[in-house]
């Protein structure tokens, strides 16, 4: 779209996999420590899949053939010519649970905003690469979220937002559909053209 990215930042906690592979140029599986930023407790990123997509020029025969020796040992090398392309676009970084908890209790003090702690990895991470070019943090959830880790962070159990402040109050509304496809997609259908 033309904006002038200098670098992305890819941020992760304690289960590093992505900043292992940037550092290392091995795809290595070690296994999940549940954390309190848990969606980053994986192994397997599709989103890495697709940043491997272009790193081997959009070869999808390239890339199916690591996903296979991902699933059968692991682990998978990454060619040079590609490793070489991703750390061009990408740098990375890691924060520990203490460091994770560390960056929300800072933030609250420094600036009055309450992380949540997916949030807190990504500006512990981003200070890491601050430079001359400004740096832009996405934050991914409400803090409200993961009152606990927030709460203990910061001494501050964060409340819903306005707009969702009754949610605990609403009334619950589910349909339940058969184990059927097209059953499925009927309602699908049915609910988007009303």
């Amino acid at each position: 779209m033309g904006l002038p990215i200098e670098n992305l930042v890819i941020a992760t906690n304690q289960n590093d996999i992505l900043h292992r592979t940037l550092k290392t140029g091995s795809y290595s599986q070690k296994g999940v420590t549940p954390s309190i930023s848990p969606s980053m407790d994986i192994q397997v990123s599709s989103n890495f899949e697709r940043a491997l997509f272009d790193a081997y020029g959009r070869d999808g025969s390239a890339v199916a053939q690591l996903m296979d020796e991902l699933q059968s040992n692991g682990e998978f090398k990454i060619s040079q010519g590609a490793i070489s392309m991703l750390r061009d676009t990408f740098v990375s970084g890691s924060a520990s649970e203490a460091q994770t908890m560390a960056m929300i209790k800072a933030m609250k003090q420094r600036t009055g905003e309450v992380l949540c702690p997916h949030s807190a990895v990504a500006v512990k991470v981003a200070e890491e690469h601050l430079g001359a070019e400004p740096m832009i943090t996405l934050a991914t959830a409400h803090p409200a979220k993961f009152p606990d880790a927030v709460n203990e962070a910061c001494g501050i159990h964060p409340p819903l937002p306005a707009h969702m402040a009754d949610l605990f109050k609403r009334d619950e509304r589910f349909t339940q559909v058969a184990n059927d496809l097209e059953a499925l997609k009927a309602l699908i259908l049915d609910r988007v053209t009303k």
